[in-house]
């Protein structure tokens, strides 16, 4: 499900009013949503540094997290596969920006998934975060095709230093993003509003970033609906 930043005590503002409109409207892309992820969805590239990036082509969204965030599994859950992105009990496995067409066969898609590396697993070398971090900021600065980054945070954990770095690397890139709540169902349902005001509150000094949690659970199936017409509505807009 998606989520608007808890109002506070005072009357709404106009960019409250826009944001709940922003959500009945989202409710238009469900079905939309819903055939662009049952369509194809096939590998088409891998990247390891920075010279290997493919042409720019079709819109392109990024997915990026923690180690061990649930990001794989978010993946196949939205694509409705078992395997587009290895699940894995080995934090750190994706040590490359792997790239996949969605919607159509490669050369026709209408949408681009990306899967960034991992960040934060201590067991890996110095010199492969370092090489890791280089990939990603030479991705995210200028890459014209890229309309959004959805940053997984675990419900479970909140946000931590190394998301705001993450968070710090996107304004500078200036591109777009929007949290995504994984594993949500893994709390108590008496910890679950506390865990989103708390990222609520991460992102209350971050303007740049998209106003609306996604609240989601691959287990449970539940926001995956929700997330699929986010994009569905993005990529509508940006090709409108």
């Amino acid at each position: 499900m998606l989520r608007r930043r808890s109002p506070s005590k005072k009357p709404p503002d106009g960019r409250a009013v826009d944001r709940a409109l922003d959500e009945a409207h989202d409710e238009n892309f469900i079905e939309p949503g819903r055939l662009l992820f049952a369509g194809p969805c096939e590998f088409i590239f891998a990247s390891a540094k920075a010279g290997d990036l493919p042409p720019l082509g079709p819109p392109e969204i990024a997915f990026a997290g923690r180690s061990n965030v649930g990001k794989s599994s978010l993946l196949n859950a939205l694509t409705g596969r078992k395997a587009l992105a290895r699940v894995s009990n080995t934090p750190g496995r994706t040590q490359q920006l792997n790239f996949f067409a969605l919607g159509a066969t490669p050369g026709e898609e209408p949408l681009r998934l990306v899967d960034m590396p991992g960040y934060g697993y201590a067991a890996v070398g110095k010199e492969k975060i370092a090489n890791w971090t280089r990939l990603m900021e030479d991705f995210l600065r200028g890459r014209a095709s890229l309309v959004r980054v959805f940053v997984l945070i675990d419900s479970r954990r909140g946000v931590k230093d190394l998301d705001e770095q993450m968070f710090d690397l996107l304004d500078r890139a200036a591109v777009s993003y929007q949290i995504v709540l994984t594993k949500h169902d893994e709390l108590k349902v008496s910890e679950r509003e506390a865990a989103v005001a708390a990222v609520e509150a991460a992102l209350a000094k971050r303007p740049a970033a998209f106003p609306r949690l996604a609240v989601t659970s691959s287990r449970a199936g539940d926001g995956v609906a929700e997330l699929r017409a986010g994009i569905a509505r993005l990529l509508a807009e940006r090709s409108a």
